[in-house]
């Protein structure tokens, strides 16, 4: 019996014009995923300059471009989506509509891509509000937070799902078959924080026995976020943004702060020769390029948003994590969860008690 023809791999669709360092940083880092990894990637920006860039890598014949004429620029947030309609971010969300792309990477102005990629793709049949999810560095793997921007104001219902889109990405990503789940809040005992915390810490443990089943382990606080005690962690947009940006600050202040110690003496320096090894493996865990990038759950379509700063590296790292994601269905994986827990018994109910 001959077997199945496996499906053909997801066509990442990467916006060559979004970021410090377009153009060039872009394409070198999609040439890198497709030489690297055997990636599908189509490049969307504008085809002059990008076809001139692919033949200085030799890679013009791999990676096929779609003409965008617009961009948007790095300072450009949430009206960009209204004023450029034919930007590399707005053709790319067409290619993925289009069924031509599984999947949008981009370095451009985070603003810009959440609400173009929002408007253009929309979010899942159930979601209430897409959000933002990115990955902490703890052990033994990485902690999720949501949302980290997207929704600078939320409700006890939108927290919920976040908990669950957060679950999928786990799932997905990590491999982990029951993720653990935390709100983030200012105290670990049940009842601590404000209305919007109590009201979600609430209705998260009422449907924490699903379906689907989610493992609802209470409160965290701000210093428990690099701790690993839970594998995603909830909040508002406005909470999770202020909270990743203090963990940046803190792990840059601290690695400058051991640069300056392993600089300071001639005895420093040659210890720091002897751990150099190790030194470099702590500074590839705590830099944000390992990671790929922050991803935009809820939408029809895998988003995944690299740093504004990032170069090749990064963008072969974004590229891969859009195509396991993309890869591993995690569009399907939402679905199921969402419409799931919209059927579950008494959940128009219980929303119902938690509007303001």
């Amino acid at each position: 019996m001959d077997r199945a023809a496996a499906p053909p791999a997801p066509v990442i669709a990467v916006d060559a014009m979004g970021g410090d360092h377009a153009p060039r940083e872009i394409v070198k880092g999609a040439v890198c995923a497709v030489r690297e990894h055997g990636l599908r990637v189509v490049l969307v920006g504008r085809l002059p300059q990008l076809s001139s860039l692919l033949q200085e890598e030799d890679a013009a014949a791999a990676i096929p471009i779609a003409h965008a004429e617009d961009t948007l620029a790095m300072h450009e947030g949430a009206l960009a989506s209204w004023r450029r309609p034919r930007s590399s971010v707005a053709v790319a969300c067409r290619l993925i509509r289009r069924g031509d792309a599984a999947a949008l990477v981009s370095a451009g102005s985070t603003g810009g891509v959440v609400t173009t990629s929002t408007v253009r793709l929309r979010t899942q049949p159930g979601v209430l509000r897409a959000a933002l999810a990115v990955i902490l560095p703890t052990r033994p793997r990485p902690t999720i937070l949501l949302d980290a921007g997207a929704n600078a104001d939320a409700k006890p219902e939108m927290l919920v799902q976040f908990a669950h889109l957060g679950a999928a990405y786990a799932q997905t990503a990590h491999g982990v078959t029951e993720p653990r789940v935390g709100m983030l809040t200012i105290g670990s005992e049940p009842g601590k924080g404000n209305r919007l915390a109590r009201k979600t810490a609430e209705l998260l443990s009422a449907t924490a026995d699903g379906p689907p089943p989610l493992d609802f382990r209470g409160n965290v606080e701000g210093h428990d976020l690099l701790n690993g005690e839970v594998d995603v962690v909830v909040t508002d947009g406005f909470t999770g943004n202020v909270a990743l940006k203090s963990v940046e600050g803190a792990v840059r202040f601290a690695f400058d702060a051991v640069n300056d110690a392993l600089t300071s003496s001639r005895l420093a320096k040659i210890g720091a020769l002897l751990q150099r090894r190790a030194l470099r493996g702590l500074r590839a865990r705590f830099d944000s390029e390992s990671y790929g990038g922050a991803v935009l759950l809820g939408l029809n379509g895998t988003v995944v948003i690299a740093h504004g700063a990032s170069r090749a590296h990064g963008i072969e790292r974004a590229c891969l994590l859009a195509h396991e994601l993309a890869g591993g269905h995690i569009v399907d994986q939402v679905r199921r969860r969402i419409s799931a827990n919209s059927r579950s018994p008494g959940w128009l109910h219980r929303l119902g008690q938690n509007e303001d």
